[in-house]
């Protein structure tokens, strides 16, 4: 199997040129020109190359690395802890694996093993439609890159996308469920499509009420929210770095908020960059469900526990849901459209 490489100037320049900045210390090899196999969205897809990238690891504080592998039809999402030997090291990526969600989300197996800050790389899988691929990480995290999903987006599309034979499959929602907490709410809906909107709302002049919605497709995502970053108050930054948490967190991967002001000197990507990233994490934290969704997702101030719990809701009640293949749903369409 091809493995590229390109040089680190190579890098630079191209990482800059999908993210319109750094990318605070991240790696990426390797690379080459862009391939992608056109698709109807109605297959299941996976990456014709394997690609490896390195960064920092957001609770760490330590270098973290990554490669990416296809896989076989049906196989899903599947990380696999390179650092530790026998099949303890794998974890599939599903919502009944989700073991923590305290400033990410963490998935774990039955042997305590973990990988933590799945969300970003989640929701570049979901935003491109890539269905099967092993996640080998060297350690417990996901590098945490900018703090958005470009990065990863764009090692994505270096590796090349192919279609494969299997059906894809969706999760069609048949019936409202919702999640409430306080102030917050999460629900699913039925829906033609994967819609998802989120709405924010904070006391800073700087961020204030946001909302955002997106219909999940390749490009709209690569444009509209992949170069969302993660977001912080400058006080809670401070604190966590003092209890020993967030310790490769910086400015490099996250917007961070100090009163009414944006401390970072480049300021924001989007006039809305944090209800994006809000968009952008529920995106990856759904796609935990196995597939994409027939459905409509609407959160107010959503978070990654809030998330997890829907899911959980969701496939609770087996009346509130099916598995429908894409490709058959499409197939009436294609007949009313010739007649």
């Amino acid at each position: 199997m091809d493995r590229r490489t390109i040089s680190a100037a190579q890098q630079l320049a191209a990482a800059h040129a999908l993210t319109g900045g750094p990318v605070g210390g991240a790696l990426f090899a390797p690379a080459l020109p862009m391939e992608t196999t056109a698709t109807d969205g109605s297959r299941q897809r996976t990456l014709k190359n394997a690609i490896h990238c390195s960064g920092i690891g957001l609770h760490s504080g330590e270098r973290a690395t990554m490669t990416l592998h296809p896989a076989e039809e049906n196989t899903g999402i599947v990380f696999r802890r390179s650092d530790i030997g026998g099949r303890g090291a794998v974890i599939p990526a599903r919502w009944d694996r989700v073991v923590e969600t305290t400033l990410c989300t963490t998935l774990g197996n039955e042997d305590g093993v973990k990988v933590c800050t799945v969300e970003h790389l989640m929701s570049a899988f979901a935003g491109l439609g890539i269905d099967n691929v092993v996640v080998e990480v060297k350690g417990p995290e996901v590098p945490i890159m900018d703090g958005s999903a470009a990065p990863f987006v764009f090692l994505i599309e270096c590796a090349g996308i192919v279609q494969q034979a299997a059906p894809r499959r969706a999760i069609e929602v048949m019936r409202p469920v919702r999640i409430r907490d306080g102030a917050a709410t999460v629900s699913l809906a039925p829906a033609e499509e994967w819609r998802v909107t989120c709405a924010i709302e904070f006391e800073s002049a700087v961020i204030g009420r946001q909302t955002a919605a997106m219909t999940v497709a390749p490009a709209a995502y690569r444009t509209e929210i992949a170069r969302a970053r993660t977001f912080g108050f400058h006080h809670e930054v401070v604190q966590l770095i003092e209890s020993g948490l967030a310790r490769g967190g910086s400015m490099e991967n996250a917007v961070v908020v100090s009163g009414d002001r944006v401390l970072n000197e480049e300021g924001l990507r989007y006039e809305d960059e944090f209800v994006r990233h809000k968009v952008l994490d529920a995106i990856g934290d759904l796609y935990l469900a196995g597939g994409p969704f027939l459905a409509a997702f609407d959160g107010m101030r959503p978070g990654h526990r809030l998330n997890n719990n829907l899911l959980r809701a969701l496939f609770a009640d087996p009346s509130a849901w099916r598995w429908t293949a894409l490709d058959e749903r499409r197939e009436p369409r294609r007949r009313a459209a010739a007649s």
